[in-house]
């Protein structure tokens, strides 16, 4: 099949998923103009979407019936695994030619399962996790990671582009959550190191956003030193992303490292930081309360 660009004027998009980030990335496609079809667990959080003209539909399957493309942002590899392959999921009631988009940090092991499952229904899938947080997914300029045939990548692409801005092709199904993967394993590392420089400013004597000035700018700047510290600095736990789905991506990356024979001491000890944080209550927190183990 010679794939086109997913969007034009009979495109009606769904989206299940809209938490702290999906309910922005739906936002944008619908502030497009396009037909945009809402479902997710809690339908609280779709209201603010349903007051600016998305329709609200009971189930997945619901959205299936109508969409032509759906993209699923969701919690858990187990919620995804539902979604989709369940009696009642998006590839038993979809029609020939659907194209799906799964947005959630999941395992590479099901995005290729998902990925061969749609072939056998004539269908197409891409698995493209995101990376920017609350605040990338608001200003639509997240950084998308993509796996998939590279045909279909192409088709879907101008729809990825109303969402973020780095988007980049990453290979076959389970090379976009693979790189994911290298994204968590980076940042796991480096919350531990912001929040320590943050606490150390502040016992120091030092004003920690001073501090900030001087050092975001230099060798140790990263998205979250910039992003984060901040937060860190003025005791906001609002989540842009949930602690307890960093332990989830963490547990995904630890079981893949183990797989490849890979030792990964950093990416355990910050599961080990982050495994107590939860169990002090933090787990629906943003992952910058990792200060309130120092401070």
């Amino acid at each position: 099949m010679v794939h086109t660009n997913v969007l034009s004027e009979n495109t009606v998009v769904g989206f299940i998923g809209t938490g702290v980030m999906g309910k922005s990335m739906a936002g944008h496609i619908l502030s497009k103009g396009y037909k945009v079809l809402v479902y997710t667990r809690t339908k609280e959080k779709a209201a603010e979407l349903v007051k600016q003209g998305a329709s609200w539909k009971q189930s997945a399957r619901e959205v299936a019936d109508e969409a032509n493309v759906i993209i699923t942002m969701v919690g858990y590899p187990h919620d995804v695994e539902d979604i989709y392959l369940s009696d009642n999921g998006l590839l038993a009631h979809a029609k020939e030619g659907t194209y799906f988009i799964d947005m959630t940090t999941s395992t590479p092991s099901l995005a290729i399962k998902i990925d061969q499952a749609c072939k056998q229904h004539g269908m197409y899938s891409l698995d493209a996790p995101v990376s920017g947080g609350d605040v990338g997914a608001k200003e639509a300029r997240l950084a998308i990671m993509v796996g998939g045939d590279h045909e279909v990548f192409e088709a879907c692409k101008p729809l990825l582009e109303i969402m973020g801005q780095n988007i980049v092709y990453q290979g076959q199904a389970g090379s976009g959550q693979h790189t994911k993967m290298c994204n968590q394993i980076a940042i796991a590392s480096n919350m531990i190191g912001v929040a320590e420089a943050m606490i150390y400013a502040k016992k120091s004597g030092l004003d920690p956003e001073t501090v900030l000035k001087s050092i975001s700018t230099g060798a140790a700047g990263s998205w979250s030193l910039s992003n984060l510290a901040p937060r860190m600095i003025e005791g906001n736990d609002k989540p842009g992303f949930y602690i307890k789905h960093f332990i989830k991506d963490m547990g995904i990356a630890l079981e893949e490292a183990k797989a490849m024979g890979m030792e990964t001491p950093g990416l355990e000890l910050a599961k080990r930081m982050y495994d107590d944080l939860a169990e002090k209550g933090e787990e629906n927190s943003g992952t910058q309360a990792i200060y309130k183990l120092w401070d």
